[in-house]
């Protein structure tokens, strides 16, 4: 088990602002971003939160002996452990991705079918990297949990006995199946985390309201999640004989069983635009990524998978996923939306907190249609920028 911590109609996105493709690896450059979101914690709040949750990783790392597997509060919440005093009564100033001038948005709470949140950490993450977008969407008045997967942040599963995908979901589908039987929550997937999210659609539609990929590894039916990074990284066959990053668990002589980036190649893939204070974090918590849940085909239906909205936030300064292959994505698989984070790299949480609040409260109060025609659906693209919010697409299908 896993710890708990506590825009637009469907059809082919087309075209778009132009992107070149961005190189993957690089120079790591510390930077601050823009974005909107509801209110803003105060330098010295934001700084308190993160040491909070840098010395709760660091406590955890060494106690475990490098691995994170001490169990803080199963069950509990990692907003309410980590933030200084009640979230409800705090004043808030200017986070690092502070919006100059830039208009909240407003929540009617009684209006949303649900305020449960459900994030979904990436490959080598968990529940901890979400700590920014919990407090945020907690000030909104949400109710966010983020969710340790199978071998990920402080679960304590042996990453290398991880053999399918549902060995690695496991946690969040216990979660889905726990909810009474008329609550939904939305989905919230980063990076390979859409395949868990992908997973949980087809398994318990029922109980998800919306299915946001941040992005993510949105594959179609029979594809596998590492086939989004094969054009970058090679093909699953060659990747698996030649490359260096390959763990072998249970031994030279089998399958390999994980993977894991270098701390260099971490900070150069993920954290481009990211605090540093937050790639510090990253360096002492991320754990080895399983390799059976990303080479796993995966089996959607429309019966299933097809009946839950989707919604897609590509990052335009990304080089894990580079803005091309994200593109590609909603192109072969359209979402009911897209939305563009400027300047976010691989991890929004991080360098982009505010743009992706803004983001995930706007998709919390969008409302399901009646009916969806396909030949009447159209396709919006809204683009988060510093100080707005622009509308770069929107058309009709044909």
């Amino acid at each position: 088990m896993g710890n708990a911590f506590r825009c637009m109609s469907r059809k082919e996105h087309r075209g778009g602002a132009a992107v070149s493709r961005s190189k993957r690896m690089g120079s790591a450059r510390s930077g601050r971003g823009g974005g909107g979101g509801a209110g803003k914690l105060t330098p010295a709040e934001e700084e308190l939160l993160h040491r909070q949750a840098l010395a709760m990783a660091i406590h955890q790392h060494l106690d475990a002996g490098g691995s994170m597997s001490r169990r803080i509060d199963a069950g509990g919440s990692m907003s309410r452990r980590i933030g200084p005093g009640s979230t409800s009564s705090r004043r808030r100033g200017d986070l690092p991705d502070s919006v100059t001038g830039a208009k909240a948005v407003q929540i009617v709470l009684e209006n949303l079918e649900t305020k449960k949140i459900v994030l979904v950490h990436g490959e080598g993450f968990g529940a901890w990297c979400w700590y920014k977008t919990i407090s945020l969407l907690e000030e909104a008045g949400l109710d966010p949990i983020a969710l340790d997967l199978t071998g990920s942040g402080i679960d304590n599963a042996d990453t290398n006995s991880i053999a399918t995908l549902a060995d690695y979901s496991k946690p969040l589908i216990d979660y889905l199946n726990k909810l009474p039987e008329n609550e939904k929550v939305i989905l919230v997937g980063h990076s390979c985390g859409g395949a868990s999210v992908s997973y949980a659609l087809e398994q318990c539609p029922q109980k998800i309201s919306k299915a946001v990929f941040l992005t993510a590894t949105m594959v179609k039916d029979g594809q596998r999640p590492f086939d989004v990074f094969s054009e970058e990284l090679a093909s699953a066959d060659v990747f698996l004989q030649e490359s260096q990053l390959l763990i072998y668990g249970n031994g030279k002589d089998k399958p390999p069983t994980g993977l894991m980036f270098d701390k260099q190649q971490i900070k150069g893939l993920y954290f481009n635009t990211s605090p540093s204070k937050d790639t510090v974090l990253a360096a002492v918590s991320m754990r080895p990524i399983p390799l059976a849940p990303i080479m796993e085909k995966l089996s959607l239906t429309p019966e299933n998978y097809g009946t839950v909205p989707r919604y897609f936030i590509q990052t335009l300064d990304d080089r894990m996923l580079s803005p091309d292959v994200q593109e590609k994505l909603v192109r072969e698989n359209p979402p009911d939306g897209i939305f563009k984070i400027k300047g976010g790299d691989h991890c929004p949480f991080f360098s982009k907190p505010q743009s992706l609040n803004k983001i995930l409260l706007e998709i919390a109060q969008i409302q399901a249609p009646t009916t969806l025609l396909p030949s009447k659906a159209q396709t919006e693209a809204i683009e988060v920028t510093e100080g707005k919010t622009e509308e770069v697409k929107t058309e009709k299908s044909s």
